[in-house]
């Protein structure tokens, strides 16, 4: 995105990605010691409280020599919030500026690649608000009516969010069809 805000992150972030469990913490960890930098965390799972095992958190690896290296976007969220990659690349934005306001180096660290991208990329991700009028139009309608309203609109390339009740309409009592 040219003159956006990726361009304006020029040679003052540092990104380190990889998969799980590749030691991207304590080599980002061990590095912002050295560089006087904070960590901005881009991993989907660490945003949420409560959800320490299995998650990778590995908090203990956030000291070095006795310094607690200060890290963003962990423990942000409960269980069950909606975050969205538009939640997280505003989330990221406001710790990005935090951090190089004070002079320090901002060092991006984690494994989900959307994440990641979005950011690098600076994808225009506008806040678009919720239609009231549409949803109370839609909500007494089965969710086979709603799969065969999305598919008039083209090919579904993905039917996970419309093979279950559960996924696809809270709403509905039919339990599964075919799309």
């Amino acid at each position: 995105m040219p003159g956006g805000k990726a361009d304006n992150m020029g040679n003052r972030l540092i990104t380190i990605l990889g998969p799980t469990a590749c030691g991207k913490t304590t080599f980002a960890t061990h590095l912002a010691y050295e560089l006087d930098g904070e960590i901005l965390s881009a991993d989907s799972r660490q945003v949420y409280k409560q959800m320490d095992i299995g998650t990778g958190k590995d908090l203990s690896d956030y000291i070095v020599d006795g310094t607690l290296i200060p890290y963003h976007l962990i423990d942000i969220r409960y269980p069950g919030d909606k975050y969205t990659l538009y939640d997280y690349q505003h989330d990221f934005h406001v710790a990005y500026l935090d951090i190089i306001s004070r002079g320090k180096r901002p060092i991006l660290c984690g494994g989900t690649g959307l994440y990641i991208e979005s950011v690098l990329k600076g994808y225009n991700l506008p806040d678009v608000p919720a239609d009231s009028e549409l949803r109370r139009s839609l909500e007494e309608k089965s969710l086979k009516e709603l799969a065969r309203i999305l598919r008039s609109y083209g090919p579904l390339h993905n039917i996970t969010d419309t093979d279950t009740k559960k996924t696809g309409y809270p709403g509905d009592r039919n339990c599964r069809f075919q799309v």
